[in-house]
C-alpha cells in the first residue's frame, strides 16, 4: 500500500506539466509521496475549493501551486486551507512570467503564499520538504544530506 500523501501539487493547466517534472522527481527523490491535480483557479473553481478544502483533511503537510498569467490559484488554496502554499509561478509567451510572479507576491494580508522563481519547481520541492522535515525528522535528514551532497560538489 503506498504511503499517503504529505505533498498535494496543484496547477492551473496541463501545459505546466513539463516544468512541474522537476518538482515530481526531486519529490520522489527525497521519498516524499504527493498527489497532483490539475484544476484552474478560472476554469474550475470548484474543483479547486473541494480539493484545498479537505487537503488537510487528507493528510497533507504543504501545497505546490503552479500558475502563470494572472496565476490566482496559490492564493484562491490558501484561502481554503490552513497549510502552507509554496508558489511556482510559469514562465508565459506574454510576460515572460513577471505576470505569475507578481501576482503570487502580491497576495492580500492574510492569505500567505511562500514563492520560488519562475519555473523554480525542483525549488518547490526542496522547499515544500524542508517545511515537512521541521516536524518529521526522515525528511529532515533527507534535506541535510541533499545539502552536505551539494556542498560537496
Amino acid at each position: 500500500m503506498a504511503e499517503s500523501p504529505l505533498v498535494g501539487i496543484i496547477m492551473g493547466s496541463k501545459s505546466d506539466l513539463p516544468v512541474m517534472e522537476a518538482c515530481t522527481a526531486q519529490l520522489e527523490e527525497f521519498g516524499v509521496p504527493y498527489e497532483l491535480v490539475i484544476a484552474s483557479a478560472h476554469r474550475n473553481p470548484e474543483k479547486v475549493h473541494e480539493w484545498a478544502s479537505t487537503a488537510a483533511d487528507r493528510g497533507l503537510k504543504v501545497i505546490i501551486a503552479a500558475a502563470g498569467k494572472a496565476a490566482h490559484l496559490g492564493g484562491v488554496v490558501a484561502a481554503y486551507t490552513p497549510l502552507p502554499i509554496v508558489g511556482v509561478p510559469m514562465k508565459t509567451s506574454d510576460l515572460g512570467g513577471m505576470d505569475s510572479l507578481l501576482s503570487m507576491v502580491q497576495m492580500p494580508s492574510g492569505v500567505p503564499v511562500a514563492c520560488v522563481a519562475i519555473n523554480g519547481a525542483k525549488n518547490a520541492a526542496i522547499y515544500a520538504t524542508q517545511i515537512i522535515g521541521a516536524t518529521m525528522p526522515e525528511y529532515g535528514e533527507k534535506i541535510a544530506a541533499f545539502k552536505r551532497d551539494m556542498a560537496e560538489g
